[in-house]
C-alpha cells in the first residue's frame, strides 16, 4: 500500500477541510453562492473553472487571505471565524502562489528557513539543514546560496514550494501555480507537486493544467458562477460531464 493510499483511508473518516455555506461578497459582487466542500486527510483536489467563478477566492478563505462573509469552515478540527485562530490556521496550511514573492534580499535558503526560525522558533542551524532537505526535494539544492533574481521563474517556484514545505503544513494550497511560468518551465514544478501528491499531503490545486488533474487528482471540482457545479472524479468529469456548462467549458479546453 503506497503512503497515498495510507493517508486517503484515515481510519477517523475526519475530513482535514470542511466549508458549509460559504458566501463571499465583494461589495455588491457575490463572489461564493453557498460552497459546500470537505476534504480528506491526504485527498489531491483540482479546482477548475473559468475566470471568475470562484475558485481562487474560495481556497484564499481556507487561510483567511479572504475572510469569508457566511459560512463555516473548519481547518484541522480549528474553526475559522472573526479572526480568531488565524496563527493556528497558518501554520497548519501552506499556500503557494502564482507569483512567487520570494525576498529578494534574502538568499533561497534564508527564504526557506525563516519562517520556521520566526514563527515555529526553530534554532537556525536545524533550520537550515531541514531547509537544504526541501531544497533538495524539489531539485535545487545547489541553487541554495544564490539570490532569487538569479533563478528561473520554475526554480523560483520550486523555492516557493520548499519554502511553504518549512513550516510542515497538513494541507498545501496552489494557486495557479505554474500561469505566471514558461511552458518549458511548467512541467518542472508540476513534478515536484506530483511528488507531493504520491507523499500523501493534502493538497488543494486551482490550475489550467487539465493533464496534471488527470493524472494526480483524486477528485475534479469545477466552480461556475460562485458555486461548485461538478465535484466528481478526473475521469468521470472528462467523459460524462453532467452539466452543460461543464460540457461547454470542456469544449473550450480541448478544442472541440
Amino acid at each position: 500500500m503506497s503512503m497515498t493510499s495510507l493517508a486517503k483511508s484515515s481510519p477517523s473518516g475526519v475530513p482535514i477541510i470542511v466549508a458549509e455555506n460559504v458566501h463571499k461578497h465583494f461589495g455588491s459582487f457575490h463572489a461564493l453562492r453557498g460552497v459546500n466542500m470537505s476534504v480528506q486527510p491526504g485527498e489531491v483536489v483540482v479546482i477548475i473553472g473559468p475566470s471568475g467563478s470562484g475558485k481562487s477566492t474560495f481556497i484564499r478563505t481556507i487561510n483567511r487571505l479572504e475572510e469569508h462573509s457566511q459560512g463555516t469552515i473548519i481547518v484541522d478540527g480549528i474553526e475559522l471565524k472573526d479572526g480568531q485562530n488565524l496563527d493556528a490556521i497558518r501554520r497548519e496550511v501552506g499556500m503557494v502562489f502564482q507569483s512567487f514573492n520570494l525576498f529578494p534580499h534574502l538568499t533561497v535558503l534564508e527564504n526557506v528557513s525563516l519562517a520556521p526560525t520566526r514563527v515555529r522558533k526553530v534554532p537556525k542551524a536545524q533550520a537550515q539543514q531541514r531547509g537544504m532537505e526541501l531544497l533538495a526535494r524539489v531539485g535545487i539544492e545547489e541553487q541554495a546560496h544564490k539570490y532569487p533574481a538569479q533563478l528561473s521563474g520554475g526554480q523560483q517556484q520550486r523555492v516557493a514550494i520548499a519554502r511553504a514545505l518549512a513550516m510542515d503544513p497538513k494541507v498545501m494550497l496552489f494557486d495557479e501555480p505554474t500561469s505566471a511560468l514558461d511552458p518549458e518551465m511548467i512541467k518542472e514544478v508540476l513534478d515536484v507537486m506530483k511528488g507531493l501528491a504520491e507523499s500523501g499531503m493534502t493538497m488543494l490545486v486551482v490550475t489550467h493544467e487539465m493533464g496534471f488533474a488527470r493524472e494526480v487528482a483524486d477528485r475534479l471540482v469545477f466552480f461556475d458562477e460562485g458555486n461548485i457545479v461538478e465535484d466528481t472524479t478526473p475521469d468521470e468529469f472528462y467523459n460524462n460531464p453532467q452539466h452543460e456548462r461543464a460540457k461547454q467549458f470542456l469544449g473550450k479546453i480541448l478544442g472541440h
